[in-house]
């Protein structure tokens, strides 16, 4: 884990220019940014920013996830961390709060998709107690790769 304190709280469209930066640097195929506001505006979409404070500044994002909240089921559509922040627990520490948030919500099940390729993203994710259920053969249509279907009992 990380040795400053975490701060989590919601994005605003003023952090999509941070957002944006950190979507670009963590994937092969990025969200726009019209993608990345629409996901703000939906009122079953929750953007959740992981902060760290600086030494001299003002704490700065270092990681968001992006959930929606359907009846029961809290669904993982993207997690990402920045790359100078990778490796501390980040990634760990935005999904327990996105879990805490589902379990709030009265949530009884996290799923997600995956990447068959993404083998620290599936560490992560079974580390935290999900387990593989199914495969999404061609999910990623750009790589013609599959997810893994994975899900977590909240």
């Amino acid at each position: 884990m990380t040795g400053a304190p975490l701060r989590f709280r919601r994005v605003e469209v003023a952090d999509l220019p941070r957002l944006m930066e950190i979507e670009a640097a963590g994937f092969r195929h990025p969200w726009s940014e019209q993608q990345l506001r629409r996901e703000l505006e939906n009122a079953w979409s929750i953007v959740l920013a992981v902060e760290e404070a600086g030494p001299d500044g003002p704490p700065r994002m270092a990681g968001y996830v992006i959930v929606w909240v359907v009846h029961d089921e809290l669904h993982v559509l993207n997690v990402a961390t920045a790359p100078e922040q990778r490796r501390r627990g980040i990634g760990r520490a935005i999904m327990e709060e996105a879990h805490r948030v589902g379990r709030a919500r009265a949530c009884r099940l996290a799923t997600l998709e995956v990447r068959r390729s993404n083998a620290p993203a599936i560490a992560l994710y079974r580390a935290l107690g999900y387990r593989q259920v199914g495969m999404r053969p061609r999910y990623y249509a750009e790589e013609n790769e599959d997810a893994l279907l994975m899900t977590l009992d909240l």
